[in-house]
């Protein structure tokens, strides 16, 4: 626990009611969606960078670590107080500034949930892109710190590409702005991409000026049901050959198509071994010739069935196939780990068929569903951690997983970060003299190592503070 002067410093910047040291409080951003928890020995709410500038500045002082936090819904414990501390929640900051429709830019503070931010752009006629599964919770400011990507990335791009300048108070309590509001500028290094991605490691967002875009006049979506995994691909490769670039291309595998179908009754074919969700937008006409293109395209690849939404209603009848699948995946096993490989779009099918035969191997349900436009392939494993042993082959199938992904050219994380779950496999990918430039800039811009320490690079454990 922390010392209780701390305590009280803590309490002299953010107000009394805005820190607990409860454990039941405390218990609550203890965990993450990895479901691994550890216990912080305090929480704090500050309302601005000010306050955020003089806690950061206090914890250098005393050498306390801090982990920042919006909606903790990583999948990688990104966010997790893995050793005791100060968890600093960023949610109290949660105002839409302003949204420019003449230069097609919003302004916002890190604790705007991102579903709300969309709802508001597109009520000015204006669309930021974006879409995380996790939208309708999670934030804008943790968007940016793991580089959040979604569905629509195949057309729009990640988080990264939106972001043109930040608001960040930097480790050691400095509060710095990063880019700016224009296009173009290339003043000094690009602070701003660097921050984008670094998972609060080097410094915690409290402002962000994003890039928008006119809002699409309409959308036609596509359900398409293939007999195998290869003739999905295909069409991925002959839409785009096709000159076409969709909103949206979901993808199911058969083992995921089975999950849904036992889980929900809804009607699939015996004969489906794969399914593409297809999403087109853009002006009336042009997405009517486009529907009509991509069917024409992907017709002869072993279809099995197509349906084509002409309502809103029915488009969200096809999105409900995707949307079911997570809560299907339970009926197979009650646990998950919940990978995000990446791999390019044409090697899908292939690294399908490593996946396969490793939970042949294994013995291990893995159901593999994820976005073919651009390779991202959500690996679940799914088991029974009450099972004696289970965790243990878990985890050797992820590594073999792992090694398969990087021999096929692709990457372990799409768009889920590093955080500590995937910081023991970073030598795979990246080369030791990689790893010491990032370091560098870490212990160059955090020397005391207090802003989200044991992230990504993987350290000492044996500090690790678990709830109980």
């Amino acid at each position: 626990m922390l010392d209780a002067r701390v305590i009280t410093a803590l309490e002299e910047i953010v107000g009394l009611e805005q820190v607990t040291t409860q454990k039941a409080d405390r218990i609550c951003y203890s965990y993450d969606a990895t479901q691994q928890s550890f216990l912080p020995d305090v929480v704090v709410h500050p309302a601005n960078a000010q306050e955020i500038s003089k806690v950061m500045l206090l914890a250098n002082a005393e050498k306390v670590p801090v982990f920042p936090r919006g909606a903790g819904s990583g999948f990688t414990g990104g966010s997790l107080p893995t050793r005791g501390g100060i968890v600093l929640v960023t949610t109290r900051l949660d105002r839409i500034l302003r949204i420019d429709g003449d230069n097609l830019v919003a302004e916002v503070e890190p604790g705007v949930v991102t579903e709300q931010f969309q709802q508001a752009a597109e009520k000015a006629g204006l669309f930021y892109p974006p879409d995380p599964a996790s939208l309708k919770f999670s934030t804008l400011g943790g968007n940016v710190a793991e580089c959040a990507g979604g569905p629509r990335c195949v057309k729009y791009g990640v988080t990264k590409d939106y972001i043109l300048g930040l608001e960040v108070v930097t480790p050691q309590g400095d509060i710095i702005r990063t880019g700016g509001e224009t296009m173009k500028g290339v003043v000094g290094y690009d602070l701003t991409k660097l921050m984008c991605g670094s998972e609060g490691t080097l410094g915690i967002i409290t402002r962000i000026v994003i890039k928008l875009l006119p809002l699409p006049e309409a959308k036609k979506t596509m359900l398409v049901l293939f007999d195998s995994i290869d003739g999905a691909a295909q069409a991925v490769s002959e839409i785009t050959r096709a000159k076409i670039i969709p909103t949206t291309l979901e993808f199911m595998d058969a083992t995921t198509i089975d999950c849904v179908r036992k889980a929900t009754g809804l009607d699939l074919p015996e004969t489906a071994k794969a399914v593409l969700i297809i999403e087109v937008d853009g002006e009336q006409g042009m997405i009517e010739r486009q529907a009509q293109r991509i069917l024409e395209v992907v017709r002869p690849l072993g279809v099995v069935e197509t349906r084509v939404a002409d309502t809103a209603a029915e488009s969200e009848e096809i999105w409900k196939v995707r949307r079911l699948v997570s809560p299907s995946l339970r009926k197979v096993n009650p646990d998950k780990f919940n990978e995000d490989i990446c791999v390019p779009r044409s090697k899908v099918p292939e690294m399908i068929r490593r996946v396969e035969a490793i939970a042949e191997k294994y013995a291990i349900p893995i159901v593999n569903f994820g976005h073919a436009g651009d390779g991202n392939i959500h690996v679940n494993i799914m088991v029974d951690k009450k099972q004696p042993g289970i965790e243990e082959k878990a985890e050797a199938a992820i590594e073999e997983i792992f090694a398969a992904t990087l021999e096929l050219g692709g990457t372990m994380s799409g768009e889920h970060g590093v955080g500590i779950t995937k910081a023991p496999y970073i030598p795979m990918e990246l080369d030791p003299a990689a790893v010491a430039y990032m370091k560098a800039i870490k212990r160059t811009l955090d020397p005391n190592n207090v802003l989200n320490p044991g992230k990504i690079f993987l350290e000492d454990e044996k500090t690790f503070h678990r709830a109980s």
